[in-house]
């Protein structure tokens, strides 16, 4: 049985599916702990089977938990929580996977476009240098680690594993920094845009 202090009540293992979501829900972490005991493996699998990598399904596994525990989104009277917890890993699982699709055929098409024989004409070289300032502009308005990972990643050529290692800072931390980061920078130039 495990004891929240700053509750005064506790939760045990023996618990229902409901019983601890809802604890969950009225702020006990350590329902949080035993949801997570009986499921993850159902998620790392699914998440594995679909993404057959198993740093992106371990990641997407504490994804699926920390998306339980703050926005609390289960309706126990909808279903299982096996079934929701399935359900929600499958969903972002593919996500994962149109945006790693996504990410690729950019880089084909910009490998293409780099890759074109003829010299650029003044045109081309004008509209080049007008989208370079626009990224410029774009990353100084980020939050520094976020500019700093996509620099890494995109001036320096480096992967997120190696962007981990020189900044000294968790995978997942990076992972989270360059998404966002990518983000904030496609809003910010769609504003420069525009």
């Amino acid at each position: 049985m495990a004891f929240d202090p700053t509750k005064g009540r506790s939760v045990c293992p023996a618990q229902s599916d409901v019983e601890l979501f809802l604890a969950l829900k009225s702020g006990e972490q350590a329902a949080l702990g035993l949801l997570y005991d009986r499921y993850a493996s159902l998620v790392y699998r699914l998440a594995l089977r679909i993404l057959v990598n198993a740093q992106e399904a371990e990641d997407l596994t504490q994804e699926v938990f920390l998306h339980l525990w703050q926005r609390q989104s289960y309706v126990p009277g909808r279903g299982s929580l096996s079934s929701f917890l399935t359900t929600l890993t499958r969903s972002r699982a593919i996500d994962r996977i149109r945006a790693r699709n996504s990410n690729v055929r950019f880089l084909q098409r910009w490998s293409q476009a780099m890759s074109s024989d003829s010299s650029p004409t003044p045109f081309e070289l004008a509209s080049l240098s007008q989208r370079s300032e626009y990224v410029q502009t774009a990353l100084v308005q980020l939050p520094e680690k976020q500019r700093q990972v996509l620099e890494l990643a995109y001036y320096e050529g480096l992967s997120q594993s190696e962007i981990a290692a020189r900044l000294e800072t968790p995978l997942g931390t990076v992972k989270s920094w360059s998404r966002q980061g990518l983000l904030n920078l496609r809003n910010h130039l769609k504003m420069l845009i525009e």
